[in-house]
């Protein structure tokens, strides 16, 4: 399937070789090349899209003001990914991939207490904010087709980048706390979890979930640990009723200490072979080597060859429905790109909730089906003060993954939900889900059964693995993706342990963009075809992509190592020290004539010295205007209180909550032109039951009332 095949794509400034443009081509686009010049004009006439990393400022000033574009042609989608966003204050200021890091608050988070701040492995931010593009592309897309107009898309990598810093803004909002970085563990807000562990030969990714969602995973390692003989505070735990968020510091440090001496006894294969029989949620941190020889990979057909060296096939898998259909039109009742669109929603956690967040946030009318008996994990979590251990809804790390929904209490384990669901399913436009692959048959609510009552559903399925494949049914979370692709090999100290950004996820937040552009992309096409869609995400497989510069430089014979925070692209790069306790200001100079520059003004003293007297703000200021791309690494304060260029893009969004009272959440981190989204505050469990099912589902008074005698609406 390949929605986006006879559509040109015109790729300005570096983008040609970039994420977004691989990822348009994924989909059956023509990407060609460009120059700002006149010879521009033939080509943009007969172009779909226009993608770019220059910004409206530096296009305007080559002749191409968005004007002039729209004269050229009204109809194209113009997407802009830049640093810090087209327009605002700092539009015009030099930027990196380090820069954007620090400045949108991951950088901080990542790396160890006693050393800088250290960046992710490649173009972490870069893809997170080209994969949104995607999705604001597709959504434009799509809203094309029903009104005719292009629109530009504009992205900043900043505000992307701060999109992942979720756990911080609240703890911060709520408790005035703010979170640091831990090297190898993970940040919860109220409890960090180490998640690194060193092997006999080298290191595995593993970490203790709560509740229901961990206790199998949890129960598996404690009994092997029994079996090695070894001591084991986990012995005789009651994981059901284990909760990473209240877990006592002290307990906790006991268990962390048992689990590393045990570690240390396995090897790479034990973590791979046994460990995975067991079902331990553990993995290997591999090499970029070692992606390449993955059999999992391999049965899925990931790879294609290309120019003599092995590349990713594809971002999703997309296979057409097999019955045309005239879906029929919805009104609009909301702005946005995807305004009459219809999403039932089987999320939970965080890729299908963030999918179905950008889905509702861009304008769609998104049903969310969650039940007590199953909470999302984001409805127990407890992380801030104002949260309790036995609520569901004064979460506000929920309220903040679930914008733009409403909600529907429902026990679909039991057969009397059908009588809820089915009308619903005939009426969805959009189906999406991120339960363990095989659930949704069980429930019987798989794409083919779905789709023979309701040809022309689009259906997205997200997971680790993909639906099919060796590894398919295996358990895996956020940091499952990182560890296999090779990211996590890749980030941290060249003589230190691997680390990960501990407190902001990384395959979680990306997914869900790919997923929302793979439907607006469907969803077009079926208005084209008459035909639905299945798709089929794997988080592991979006990994690796973002990892691709390294899986082709293991192809052509290099080991690549963890190089801090030095990129050979550029003369100088490094996190250096200001004024201050634990401030820090990111530097990347790129040509030999601006590590020039950065040394005059240090007056050809050391260069670290020199930092280390200098408030962070007022150096980069100064760096800056000497054209040096430079930032301060900014913590949760400097970006909620003193950052002028997220305040006007409007990156945080104040919205109501019934029991946390006003706060502010994220938004989805990109602005259109024309169809301008209005996000709405997160529902309460079962919030619009009542409402959903007598006008959306059209169930009577009296049916109504034998599902809740049924116990159904739980």
């Amino acid at each position: 399937m390949k929605p986006l095949a006879g559509h040109g794509v015109i790729a300005l400034g570096t983008m040609a070789e970039r994420p977004l443009a691989r990822f348009l081509e994924s989909l059956g686009a023509e990407v060609t090349a460009h120059a700002c010049e006149a010879g521009l004009s033939p080509a943009l006439a007969g172009a779909s899209f226009l993608i770019e990393d220059l910004g409206l400022d530096a296009l305007a000033a080559r002749g191409w003001s968005r004007p002039h574009l729209e004269a050229v042609n009204p109809r194209i989608i113009h997407a802009s990914v830049t640093p810090f966003g087209s327009g605002g204050p700092r539009a015009g200021w030099q930027g990196s991939e380090l820069v954007a890091s620090a400045m949108g608050g991951t950088l901080r988070l990542t790396g160890e207490p006693d050393r800088a701040p250290v960046r992710e492995a490649l173009d972490a931010c870069g893809f997170h904010a080209e994969m949104v593009a995607a999705a604001g592309a597709m959504a434009a897309h799509h809203a094309r087709g029903r009104h005719g107009s292009g629109q530009h898309v504009d992205v900043s990598i900043q505000e992307v980048a701060f999109n992942r810093n979720v756990n911080g803004i609240l703890v911060w909002q709520f408790d005035r706390r703010k979170l640091h970085r831990v090297g190898s563990a993970l940040n919860y807000g109220q409890a960090i979890v180490r998640c690194i562990w060193r092997l006999a030969d080298g290191w595995c990714f593993h970490s203790l979930m709560s509740g229901r969602f961990g206790a199998p995973a949890n129960q598996a390692l404690a009994d092997w640990i029994d079996e090695a003989g070894l001591p084991n505070p986990l012995a005789g735990i009651d994981w059901l009723r284990y909760n990473r968020s209240t877990l006592p510091a002290a307990t906790r440090a006991a268990w962390e200490a048992a689990l590393a001496a045990f570690f240390m006894t396995r090897s790479r294969a034990d973590i791979a072979g046994e460990g995975r029989r067991r079902g331990i949620n553990a993995c290997v941190v591999a090499e970029p080597a070692d992606v390449l020889a993955d059999r999992h990979l391999e049965a899925r057909g990931f790879w294609q060859e290309e120019r003599g060296s092995r590349h990713p096939a594809r971002f999703a898998r997309l296979r057409t429905g097999a019955s045309k259909v005239a879906p029929a039109a919805r009104d609009a009742t909301r702005p946005g790109p995807l305004a009459g669109i219809r999403v039932l929603d089987f999320s939970w956690a965080l890729v299908g909730s963030i999918t179905t967040k950008t889905l509702g946030d861009l304008g769609a009318d998104v049903i969310k089906v969650e039940s007590r008996s199953r909470p999302c994990l984001s409805r127990i979590d407890v992380q801030v003060s104002a949260s309790q251990a036995g609520s569901f809804d004064d979460k506000p790390w929920f309220a903040h993954l679930n914008t733009s929904k409403r909600s529907l209490a429902l026990d679909l384990k039991r057969p009397e939900a059908r009588a809820a669901i089915l009308p619903l399913l005939d009426q969805a436009d959009v189906v999406v889900e991120n339960f363990s692959p095989g659930t949704m048959a069980k429930l019987g609510l798989d794409y083919e059964q779905i789709a023979a009552r309701n040809p022309g559903v689009v259906m997205v399925s997200g997971s680790v693995y993909g639906q099919d494949g060796p590894l398919a049914a295996e358990w895996g979370v956020d940091g499952t993706g990182g560890a296999l692709s090779g990211r996590t090999w890749m980030t941290g100290w060249p003589d230190r342990d691997p680390v990960i950004p501990g407190a902001v996820p990384y395959g979680d937040v990306i997914v869900p963009f790919v997923m929302a552009a793979c439907v607006a992309a469907a969803l077009e096409q079926r208005r084209q075809t008459g035909r639905g869609a299945y798709i089929d995400v794997a988080m592991y497989e979006v990994c690796v992509q973002q990892m691709l510069p390294a899986i082709l430089a293991a192809q052509a014979g290099q080991r690549l190592q963890r190089m801090g925070n030095a990129d050979p692209q550029f003369r100088f790069q490094e996190v250096l020290p200001a004024a201050g306790a634990d401030r820090w200001i990111a530097i990347s100079a790129r040509t030999e004539d601006q590590w020039r520059r950065l040394c005059e003004l240090a007056g050809g003293t050391d260069i670290s010295a020199w930092t280390q007297g200098h408030e962070d703000a007022r150096l980069m200021n100064i760096l800056q205007e000497a054209g040096i791309a430079a930032a301060v690494v900014q913590d949760i304060e400097d970006l909620l209180e003193r950052d002028p260029g997220l305040a006007a893009r409007g990156a945080l969004v104040r919205l109501p909550h019934a029991q946390l009272g006003e706060f502010g959440h994220v938004r989805t981190p990109l602005s259109l032109s024309l169809d301008r989204p209005a996000p709405y505050r997160a529902p309460g469990l079962g919030e619009h039951t009542l409402e959903i099912l007598r006008d959306v589902a059209g169930l009577s008074v009296e049916q109504v009332a034998a599902l809740g005698s049924a116990g159904v609406l739980a």
